[in-house]
C-alpha cells in the first residue's frame, strides 16, 4: 500500500529529476551557445551526480516509510547540488542563489516546519561557506579555483549584504512554508475527520433507514423515486435500481386521487393516509397500509415522503378475530338450540315414525311422513354439528403416526357413498413415519371434513389428493381437489358458520375445522382458483399445546 508520505517522496525524487534536467541542461546550453561563460566539465559531472543521486533515491524509496532519515539525506544532497550549481555559476555573483528556495520548499512539504528549517539552515551554512572561498585571500590559498575573479566580485559590505538578504530569504521561504505545510496538514486532518464522521453520519442514517420494518420511499417535486429501502423492496418484491428515477404512482400503484392530491399538495394537513391492495413483483397480492407527506426543507418543499407497510398478515388477523368473535357468539347460542330443540325434536320425530306405522296412509300421506322424518334427521344433523362445534370433544393428547390416519381416510372415503366411479383417492405420504401428539379422532375430523367438502366440488368427478408431510417442528396436511374452485371473495367468509355452498351439508365443516385447527394453535391456509381446484393445508405444531 503507497502511503502519502512516500508518494511525496516519489513526487520529490521525479521533481529532483526534471528540474536538474532542465537547469543543467540549461547551462550547458549556455555555454555552447556563449563561450567562455563558465568552465562545461563541471557541469557535466554535477549533471551525472544528480542522475546517480536520483537512482539511489529511486532504488531507496521502498524503505523511506521505515527510514525517514533517508528523506532528509535527499533534501540534503539537493542543497549541496543547488550548492555546487550556484559555486559554478559564480557564487555571490550567481543569479541562481533563489534555487535554494526549491529544497527548502520541499523539505517543508515533506517533514513540514522542521524538514523546511533544517533544509533552510544546511543551505545558509553551505551559502556562506561558498561567499567566503571567493573572499579568501591568494596569499593564503593561492592554488584555490574559484569560478569568479577576484577582481569581479563586490565590496565585502556588498557581499555582506547579499548574503544577509539570501539568508533573510532561506528562513522566510523555510518559516512560510512550513506554516503553509502545517496548515494544510491541520486542515486535511480537520476534513478527513469531518469526512470521516459525515460518511459514519451517512452510514449510520442509511443503516436507519434500510432498518425500518416500514418501507421508506422518497421522491422529488415531480414524484419520481430518489430512494428505495430494503423494507420497501422486500414488500414490494423489488429492486431498488429497477425503481429509482420512475414515477411513485407506477411503482407503488397509488389510487389516482393520491396521485393528484400530490399534483395539488397534500392540503393543511400536509399527510394522506390510506390503504390499498398492491400486486408485487412476483403477482402476490397484498394489503398495504400508506402514509404520505412532503418532504419540507428551508427553501421548500423538496419532494414527498411515502412509508408503508404489509398488513396482509394485521388484516388476517382481524379477520379471524372477528370470525372467532363469531363462532364464539355462535357457540353460546348452539349450546342453548340443542337444548331447547334436540328433546322436543325427537319426541316429535318418534312420534311421527309411530304413526307412520300404526296409520292407514295412502301413497302421497306416506311421502309427507317420509319428508318430515327425512327433514327431523336432517335438523338433528344440523344441531349435532353446532355440538360438535360448540363443544368439542375432550381432549385425549396421545402420540400416533400421521400416516396411518390419513391411509384410514383414503381407504374410508373411496368406500364411502360420496365417492363415484369418476372420483379417484389418492394418499400421498413419506415412507418415514410422521409422529404426532394429538386427539387422533379430531385429526380424523379435520381430514375427513375437508376431504367431503373436496369430493363435493368435484360433482363431474375428479382426483382427491391426501397428503401428510413434515416440515421443521411442524405436521402439514394438505387436502387437494380439482374441482370448482372458490371465487378470491368468498375465501374471506369460508370458514364462519353456515357458510356451506353445497346443498348437502350443514354449513359447519370447515367452522368446525377451524375450530380445532385453532385450539392446537395451527393454521390453514386455501389456495383456490374458479375452475381449477382447491387445495387446503393445515399445519399444526408436532407436540400439541391445546387451547380451549
Amino acid at each position: 500500500m503507497i502511503t502519502d508520505f512516500k508518494r511525496q517522496a516519489g513526487w520529490l525524487i521525479a521533481t529532483r529529476a526534471m528540474v536538474g534536467t532542465l537547469l543543467l541542461g540549461g547551462a550547458t546550453l549556455a555555454q555552447i551557445t556563449a563561450p567562455g561563460s563558465f568552465a562545461v566539465h563541471p557541469f557535466f559531472w554535477l549533471i551525472a551526480l544528480t542522475y546517480g543521486l536520483t537512482i539511489v533515491w529511486a532504488w531507496c524509496l521502498r524503505y523511506v516509510e521505515r527510514y525517514r532519515w533517508l528523506v532528509d539525506a535527499q533534501l540534503g544532497c539537493d542543497a549541496v547540488v543547488v550548492s555546487a550549481f550556484i559555486f559554478l555559476t559564480g557564487g555571490v555573483t550567481s543569479f541562481f542563489s533563489s534555487l535554494y528556495a526549491l529544497p527548502i520548499i520541499a523539505g517543508s512539504v515533506i517533514q513540514f516546519r522542521r524538514g523546511g528549517m533544517m533544509v533552510a539552515t544546511l543551505s545558509g551554512v553551505l551559502y556562506v561557506g561558498i561567499v567566503l572561498t571567493q573572499y579568501v585571500p591568494p596569499s593564503i590559498a593561492p592554488d584555490l579555483w574559484l569560478v569568479a575573479n577576484a577582481t569581479a566580485l563586490p565590496t565585502r559590505a556588498a557581499a555582506q549584504y547579499v548574503v544577509g538578504l539570501n539568508l533573510f530569504g532561506f528562513l522566510t521561504v523555510a518559516l512560510l512554508s512550513g506554516s503553509m505545510a502545517e496548515g494544510v496538514r491541520s486542515a486535511g486532518v480537520r476534513l478527513e475527520r469531518a469526512s470521516s464522521d459525515l460518511a459514519d453520519l451517512q452510514a449510520l442514517n442509511q443503516n436507519v433507514i434500510d432498518s425500518l420494518p416500514s418501507g421508506l420511499v422518497t421522491t422529488d417535486p415531480s414524484q419520481l423515486v430518489l430512494t428505495f429501502n430494503h423494507a420497501a423492496e422486500r414488500i414490494c418484491g423489488l429492486a431498488a435500481e429497477a425503481v429509482v428515477g420512475r414515477p411513485v404512482s407506477d411503482v407503488l400503484q397509488l389510487p389516482a386521487e393520491l396521485t393528484e392530491a400530490f399534483k395539488r399538495g397534500l392540503g393543511r394537513s400536509g399527510a394522506r393516509r390510506l390503504e390499498h391492495k398492491f400486486r408485487r413483483g412476483d403477482g402476490r397480492a397484498i394489503d398495504v397500509g400508506l402514509s404520505a407527506t412532503h418532504v419540507d426543507t428551508p427553501s421548500g418543499t423538496a419532494g414527498f415522503l411515502i412509508t408503508f407497510q404489509d398488513l396482509t398478515d394485521v388484516k388476517r388477523h382481524e379477520r379471524d378475530a372477528q370470525l372467532q368473535s363469531r363462532l364464539a357468539a355462535v357457540g353460546e347460542m348452539a349450546a342453548g338450540i340443542a337444548h331447547e330443540i334436540r328433546n322436543p325434536l325427537a319426541s316429535m320425530s318418534g312420534s311421527i315414525q309411530i304413526l307412520r306405522d300404526d296409520l292407514p296412509l295412502n301413497e302421497e300421506q306416506a311421502q309427507l311422513m317420509d319428508i318430515v322424518l327425512r327433514e327431523s334427521d336432517r335438523l338433528n344433523t344440523t344441531i349435532k354439528s353446532f355440538l360438535e362445534y360448540a363443544r368439542p370433544h375432550r381432549f385425549a393428547i396421545a402420540r400416533f403416526d400421521l400416516r396411518r390416519v390419513v391411509q384410514d381416510a383414503g381407504l374410508l372415503l373411496r368406500n364411502s357413498a360420496d365417492v363415484r366411479e369418476s372420483h379417484t383417492v389418492d394418499v400421498l405420504v413419506p415412507d418415514a413415519p410422521i409422529w404426532f401428539e394429538a386427539d387422533e379422532g379430531q385429526v380424523r375430523q379435520i381430514i375427513w371434513n375437508l376431504a367431503t367438502n373436496g369430493l363435493r366440488a368435484m360433482p363431474d368427478g375428479g382426483a382427491l389428493l391426501l397428503g401428510a408431510s413434515l416440515d421443521g417442528p411442524d405436521v402439514v396436511v394438505t387436502v387437494q381437489d380439482h374441482g370448482v374452485g372458490i371465487a378470491a371473495e368468498a375465501v374471506e367468509g369460508l370458514f364462519q358458520p353456515f357458510h356451506g355452498t353445497f346443498a348437502k351439508g350443514s354449513g359447519l365443516g370447515l367452522a368446525i375445522v377451524h375450530r380445532i385447527v385453532t385450539d392446537y394453535q395451527g393454521a390453514i391456509t386455501v389456495d383456490s382458483t374458479p375452475g381449477s381446484g382447491t387445495t387446503f393445508s393445515v399445519r399444526l405444531p408436532a407436540r400439541a399445546e391445546v387451547t380451549t
